[in-house]
């Protein structure tokens, strides 16, 4: 059955993919690993109007799997954004006030440069030549981005689960180009336990038989394990009470005719999604972005609250939310605390959601009210 958008006059209307490249020059973007990456491109989208001063930017960031698409619709594509709930004519991020950008991560697959794009040394797709990738790398790419349009200071940098992880290195490596920063449902860094989901899923693609050490392109792609993956992610972004509201025990109208055949409606919806994101995202790029994601430690050694001195001109805006078991708001209360010692203009929201992780992208209300007053506040200031 199609799935019908609704439009209303809030909604942005059709956008265009744009694309940003730099660094033909050696050391123009030095890894943290010491490798030099170039030329490097950057896939972006861009909502609203920049106003004279160039003080009205906001930068979005998003999640693993996400992209530059945040809002709006493309010709050729049914459903909006990933996060069109949010952007738009009178929304949270309301592009009748701000100008709005949001730009696909390098080690990324859709538009910007990662292992599935061409080595300009060999003229075939990176693989495994792809150099390990950080957090840290990502938002330097994207400072390339942010200074191309003109802009020497965003007035908001906002995103959720590795989107908030890149908030974060935003303020403390950036803080000159940031006033205000908004970490949603993130951590300052991955405990045992979200690594471990993330390891599985790496696994699940390395035993695909088609992942062939990564040089798979042109030849059979690992669906199977990437399908894999994608399903345990997504049990991690539901909560229990999500999916018992969701699926309960229902079974499916029409089962298989083998053993294991899906019986349960939950079980088909995970295979579903698995077979749906084979078909977007790459599983190479999946490999470099958990493992980013895994490495990520904004301590560095130290503490948070050192760390956080860095940024002490930035004022942040913390969400959380209570149904949320992969990143629990325990995490955020970390950064809270931190910002606190630290003397930082910060405050905190954890949300009544049942959606567990999700919450970030389908709890709309409060989170836009929120959002919308912390905006409004440091505007008028």
């Amino acid at each position: 059955m199609t799935k019908i958008i609704e439009r209303t006059e809030k909604d942005i209307g059709l956008v265009e993919t744009q694309y940003f490249t730099f660094g033909h020059s050696p050391n123009e973007l030095v890894l943290e690993s010491g490798e030099n990456l170039g030329p490097i491109t950057l896939a972006y989208e861009t909502y609203g109007t920049l106003n004279k001063d160039k003080s009205n930017a906001i930068l979005i960031l998003h999640a693993l799997t996400g992209n530059a698409h945040v809002a709006g619709f493309h010709p050729d594509e049914k459903d909006p954004g990933w996060w069109d709930n949010m952007i738009g004519h009178g929304k949270a991020f309301d592009i009748d006030k701000y100008f709005v950008i949001c730009s696909n991560v390098i080690g990324g697959c859709q538009g910007s440069t990662g292992p599935s794009s061409i080595n300009p040394k060999t003229g075939k797709p990176y693989g495994l030549d792809f150099p390990l990738i950080t957090i840290k790398d990502m938002v330097t790419a994207q400072a390339h981005l942010v200074r191309s349009l003109g802009i020497k200071k965003l007035l908001c940098v906002a995103g959720g689960s590795m989107g908030g992880m890149q908030v974060l290195q935003w303020a403390v490596s950036f803080p000159e180009m940031v006033a205000t920063a908004i970490p949603i449902a993130t951590s300052a860094r991955h405990s045992p336990q979200q690594i471990a989901f993330n390891e599985v899923g790496r696994q699940a693609i390395m035993a695909d038989p088609d992942w062939k050490d990564g040089h798979y392109y042109g030849i059979s792609a690992p669906s199977r394990g990437l399908a894999v993956a994608r399903m345990i992610g997504h049990i991690t972004y539901m909560s229990d009470i999500s999916m018992a509201e969701k699926f309960g025990r229902r079974v499916k109208e029409e089962r298989g005719n083998r053993k294991f055949s899906p019986d349960f409606e939950v079980e088909g919806y995970l295979q579903y999604r698995g077979d749906n994101f084979v078909k977007r995202f790459d599983a190479n790029s999946y490999l470099y972005i958990t493992k980013a994601i895994d490495r990520f430690d904004l301590t560095n050694g130290s503490s948070l609250e050192k760390i956080f001195k860095a940024a002490s001109s930035v004022k942040f805006l913390v969400i959380a939310f209570k149904s949320d078991w992969l990143y629990p708001a325990y995490q955020s209360k970390e950064i809270v605390k931190a910002c606190k010692q630290a003397q930082i203009d910060v405050s905190y929201c954890e949300l009544n959601s049942t959606y567990g992780h999700d919450a970030f992208l389908l709890e709309v209300e409060e989170q836009e009210h929120f959002i919308r007053n912390f905006l409004r506040r440091i505007s008028d200031e």
